[in-house]
C-alpha cells in the first residue's frame, strides 16, 4: 500500500449528495447508468456513470445519498461528460456497493 500525506488526503473533495436521476446508459461499454446527483446550491447537480447495475435499479437510486469526489477533472465516457465520481466497494461478488452516509446530512457536506 502507497501512503499518501495529510495534504495529498486534504485535496480529495468528497461529499455527499442526493441521486435525483438514474438512466440506463446503453452507450457505455460495460453496463451502467448515468446519475444525475444533486450536491446542493453550492455545487449543485453533476452527471456520473455508475457501473452499478447488478445491485441497484435506476428506481432504487432515486433519492438515494451517495458520497462522490467532486473535484476531479470532467472525463468524457462515450457520448456523457462525468463530473463527479461516486464511491463505492466491491462485494465479494465483484459487484459494487455504494458508498453512503449512515444519515440525513445536508446536500454538499464534505467528509470530515
Amino acid at each position: 500500500m502507497n501512503e499518501i500525506s495529510w495534504a495529498d488526503f486534504e485535496r480529495v473533495e468528497l461529499r455527499v449528495g442526493r441521486v435525483v436521476d438514474a438512466r440506463p446508459f446503453p452507450e457505455a461499454r460495460k453496463p451502467a447508468y448515468v446519475l444525475h446527483v444533486d450536491f446542493g446550491p453550492q455545487l449543485g447537480i453533476r452527471k456520473s456513470s455508475a457501473q452499478i447495475t447488478r445491485r441497484y435499479t435506476p428506481e432504487s437510486l432515486v433519492g438515494r445519498l451517495v458520497v462522490a469526489v467532486v473535484n476531479f477533472p470532467r472525463k468524457q465516457i462515450g457520448p456523457l461528460m462525468s463530473e463527479c465520481l461516486v464511491t463505492g466497494f466491491h462485494d465479494a461478488a465483484g459487484d459494487v456497493v455504494l458508498c453512503v452516509p449512515d444519515g440525513e446530512v445536508p446536500l454538499g457536506t464534505r467528509l470530515a
